[in-house]
């Protein structure tokens, strides 16, 4: 379960904010699709650095995340820390890349079936949702610290 943190939900918000506008997405490109984006955001590399890092052992960003070590000096691993880092799990990053989080679909009324892991619009609408089902379960907070990257 993600851990609700501030710059978790500016992160989602940056990224869903970005995906709008005019930039490549293919689900199929590690540094192009829903965690690749995502991971943009937090490590500000490009996606083709993303897609080099993510070539050093096999598997997608679900397996990735479930083989992640932060000893073994892997490129992914370093991009996958920092994204664990921000209050994601391991769970998590397998959830976003394929829109599959029951909470989240619950949140945004999307049920289990509602979305496309691979549709441009989906991945902004749920990563917005999952924003605001973060943000709902932050502590207490003065209202001035949450930069809100959609507004």
């Amino acid at each position: 379960m993600p851990r609700p943190t501030p710059e978790l939900v500016v992160a989602l918000r940056e990224t869903a904010l970005r995906l709008e506008g005019d930039v490549s997405y293919r689900w199929s490109h590690y540094g192009e699709c829903n965690c690749g984006h995502l991971a943009q955001t937090v490590t500000k590399l490009s996606p083709r650095e993303i897609y080099e890092a993510a070539f050093q052992r096999p598997g997608d960003w679900g397996e990735q995340a479930a083989e992640y070590c932060g000893t073994t000096g892997y490129p992914l691993d370093h991009i996958i820390e920092q994204m664990l880092a921000l209050g994601l799990d391991r769970e998590d990053i397998r959830h976003l890349e394929r829109l599959s989080d029951a909470r989240v679909l619950s949140a945004i009324g999307a049920g289990t079936t509602g979305l496309s892991h691979n549709e441009r619009g989906d991945v902004v609408r749920y990563m917005r949702g999952m924003a605001d089902w973060l943000e709902a379960r932050l502590p207490e907070r003065d209202e001035d610290t949450l930069p809100l990257a959609a507004e």
